[in-house]
């Protein structure tokens, strides 16, 4: 399948992208010309030794989740009650991801939302993720400067959304909640594993979307420790195939989120989709039908391909199935069946590869020797869902950092990015008591 040829990465070639990726890193931070934003967080990494009862609001797509978390100290925390809703709902009329839709009946739903989980009489300190590119200010303060995730609320972009939803606070009256700090998921991530692991250094999301953070040593603008946002699934000095120019052209963002693009939960099943569709077209796949499925942008989700992985049987029963009830293919052929995992593979290997390459770009900014333990925390459906993806990450990184790889450990931060936001508001107050 030499359509497929430009997915397989060789070491030299990730080797290459790490080197790209560090550039980028040095020159975004140093204010040139970067796909890397390198945003500042305004936030180091915690002690470990903060207190209280805390509040986390976490927007980083389509479902926003609110959270109460206890924070007891020396690393440990409890999460004390939760809620989940939608932000988009056929069923019930309403969806206000669209363009339609004004960024404050936006916040103020999810004000309106939040307020079912606060205990009459406390007082909540409020850490909000907000996991979209924003250009921070402050530890509280961050301008929204694209919308991705094909998230479009209109009145967003260029916006204070700290301040969007203090004022839906106030509207709703809600003055039991005080906003301390605004985060993305991965600062969130990064946070919670280094509130008990002292290594941890770097925070990443292997999901629908993708981004990573770490601790910078010495920041430019004060030369101590920050948190920096990198906004890494922006990076675009990658070897793009036909395949990924052709998701690219047809998506919201053209230009745009091109690493995102090649390696996340949102777009990976598109791509894999647009491949397949390719080699119907010319008839090396399906010459005596043509599924429908594989016409219809967005059809394919990374839960198809989870389960195409999944399959371990001799015969490929469950992609048969799944071709015959899902795709109206009732005899499909078992070469065609291996066609479909071997693509579903290598997209997903191609994301491994891409963000294992990243990382050790970081690593090597970070500590240019690799002299030092580092903890990398990932959250995030790909990376704790798809088959084989955690280890053949760790795998990947270890066979390019050879003898250096016992210094660097992979883990999975679950939900960090909620209890990293009521961390952070911990940070905050406890520098407000100093």
């Amino acid at each position: 399948m030499h359509e497929l040829a430009g997915f397989i990465l060789s070491e030299p070639q990730i080797l290459e992208i790490a080197s790209r990726f560090q550039k980028a890193m040095t020159d975004g931070l140093a204010g040139k010309s970067s796909s890397l934003k390198m945003l500042p967080s305004f936030l180091t990494k915690p002690t470990g030794q903060e207190k209280g009862t805390y509040l986390a609001v976490d927007f980083g797509g389509t479902n926003v989740r609110v959270i109460t978390v206890e924070i007891q100290g020396n690393g440990a925390y409890r999460t004390l009650r939760r809620l989940s809703f939608p932000l988009q709902d056929r069923s019930k009329g309403y969806d206000l991801t669209t363009r339609e839709t004004a960024g404050s009946d936006l916040f103020q739903f999810i004000a309106g939302q939040m307020n079912a989980i606060l205990e009459p009489g406390q007082t909540y300190p409020l850490g909000f993720t907000f996991s979209f590119p924003s250009r921070q200010t402050g530890v509280n303060q961050a301008v929204l400067i694209k919308w991705t995730k094909e998230i479009q609320t209109s009145g967003v972009e260029g916006h204070d959304v700290a301040e969007l939803l203090q004022k839906a606070l106030v509207r709703k009256n809600i003055i039991q909640v005080i906003p301390r700090a605004i985060i993305n998921d991965t600062v969130g991530t990064l946070l919670t594993a280094s509130y008990s692991d002292r290594y941890a250094d770097i925070g990443s999301i292997c999901g629908t979307g993708h981004n990573t953070c770490y601790l910078e040593p010495g920041y430019p603008m004060t030369g101590k420790p920050m948190i920096i946002n990198i906004e890494s699934g922006n990076f675009s000095e990658l070897p793009a195939t036909g395949y990924d120019l052709q998701l690219d052209r047809q998506s919201q963002i053209p230009g745009e989120q091109r690493l995102e693009k090649m390696v996340g939960g949102q777009y990976i099943g598109e791509l894999t989709r647009i491949i397949i569709q390719d080699f119907i077209n010319k008839k090396l796949l399906f010459t005596y039908g043509r599924p429908e499925i594989f016409f219809t942008p967005n059809e394919i989700k990374c839960e198809i391909m989870a389960r195409q992985l999944a399959d371990k049987s001799p015969e490929l029963t469950d992609i048969a199935q799944w071709l015959k009830t899902t795709c109206q293919i009732h005899h499909s052929l078992l070469e065609e069946r291996r066609t479909l995992r071997t693509v579903a593979s290598i997209v997903i290997i191609r994301s491994i590869q891409l963000i294992a390459a990243t990382y050790i770009g970081m690593l090597k900014h970070i500590d240019p020797n690799l002299e030092k333990r580092h903890t990398i925390a990932i959250d995030g459906s790909l990376y704790e869902l798809m088959p084989g993806y955690a280890n053949m990450l760790s795998i990947t990184i270890k066979n390019i950092l050879k003898d250096k790889s016992n210094l660097i450990t992979t883990k999975l931060t679950k939900n960090g990015s909620g209890v990293g936001a009521a961390i952070a508001a911990a940070i905050v107050d406890d520098a407000r008591v100093d």
